[in-house]
Order: structure tokens, then sequence, then C-alpha cells
């Protein structure tokens, strides 16, 4: 059993209450995130110490990718977008922490672009259905292709990181983040749990607890105004 958290995005307080409220009721749980830990709130740098000092397992999303691509690769596609999406915020956040941004960039470098539980399927944007006649074999998954698929496409718009298709159905239950809902919300065709509920428009920070594909509870908390004014 896990707990998976959806995109953060700056909202350090409402994360902290999120958290204490998983370990609470389920003392010792992993805890999982769905990425985009940065960006539109006030408090990524806030953020990401705290994921790093929690051990929080997180996916990166496509928020965190143009984070570092901006430091590491400034001409990438990554970089030049991030400018347009919500930079201002977390290049503010850093201003008095400047020593920790390389730190923490390579945090996010260095964490997986899925995980592929026994619990569920854990990514930022998820697996396209677009792929399903590349990857999906008998209605089983080659591992191996999706490997593939995930490192040459994390980039397009189709990717990983970035897809806002129909998700493929891949035999167990993927949870993904990217795609705002004002509830968590099931694609039950696609076996896809959807739970970015927008901390950062002021709604609130969700988190669900799933045991062998089974989704046992639902934990939210209301934004922290702190967070986004």
């Amino acid at each position: 059993m896990i707990a998976v958290i959806g995109d953060i995005h700056g909202c350090y307080y409402t994360l902290v209450e999120l958290n204490q409220k998983i370990k609470n009721k389920y003392p010792e749980i992993n805890i999982f995130c769905v990425g985009d830990l940065v960006d539109r709130g006030n408090n990524s740098y806030e953020v990401v110490e705290y994921v790093i000092k929690e051990k929080i397992l997180f996916t990166p999303g496509n928020h965190d990718y143009m984070f570092y691509h901006f430091f590491k690769d400034p001409t990438s596609v990554f970089a030049r977008s991030w400018v347009f999406n919500g930079s201002e915020t977390t290049l503010t956040s850093y201003e008095n922490n400047e020593e920790a941004v390389f730190r923490h960039i390579e945090h996010i470098k260095s964490a997986p672009l899925y995980y592929n539980l026994e619990d569920c399927f854990i990514s930022h944007a998820g697996i396209s259905k677009h792929y399903e006649k590349i990857i999906l074999n008998d209605s089983s998954i080659n591992y191996e292709l999706l490997d593939q698929y995930v490192i040459t496409d994390h980039k397009t718009d189709r990717g990983i990181l970035w897809t806002r298709d129909s998700l493929l159905s891949i035999g167990k239950l993927q949870i993904v983040g990217h795609t705002k809902q004002q509830e968590i919300t099931l694609d039950e065709d696609a076996q896809a749990l959807y739970i970015d509920t927008g901390a950062c428009v002021g709604n609130k920070l969700s988190a669900v607890i799933v045991h062998l594909n089974k989704i046992v509870d639902v934990l939210d908390v209301k934004t922290n105004l702190n967070d986004i004014i």
C-alpha cells in the first residue's frame, strides 16, 4: 500500500499539511508524488527542500524539467518554454537560496520518469493511447519498448511529461497528474486516475491511497492561501 500526491506547484504549506495528514492516518506508508513540484505557487524552493528531507519519491513533471533545463541547457525547448510557464515565482523563491538551485535540479533529474510498482503505475502525464500499437502486445505492455518510448519521446507533446491524449490501458492502475480536475477523477476505460486537483489555483492538494491497483482512500487539504497570494 502506498500514497500518491498530486501536482504540488510550489504549495509548500499545503503540502506539509497533507503529508502530515497521510502520515497520521497511515504511519510508515511510502509516499510518492506525480511531479510538478515547482512553478505557479509561491514556495517552490521550500517544496523541493521538503520533498528531499521527507524522502518523498516522485516522478518529475514537465515544470520540473523546464526548471532543470533552464539552468543546464538554456537553449533547449524545455528552457525556452519555462519563460512562459510559471518560472517567475520559482525564481523568486530561490532568490535567497541560490546555493540550493543546482542541488535541487540534480535531485529532480535523478528521479525516474515513471514507477512501475505492484500497486500501480505512476508518471506525470501518463502513457498516451497513441502508442497502443507500439508498446502493447496481446493486452500486455512490452516494458523494454516502453522504456525506449519514454526516453525518445519525453520532450514531445505526446510524451510522458506532456501528453493530454486519452491514456492507454496498460493492465494496471495508472496514476497521473498534469491535467487539472476539480476532484480526483478515474477514467475507467483507461484505468487512469487523475490526481492533480489544482492546488496552485486555490482548489486543493489531493492524495490517493492505493493497494494492488485498488483505491483504498482519498485524502485532501484546501490550498493554504500563503502559497498562492
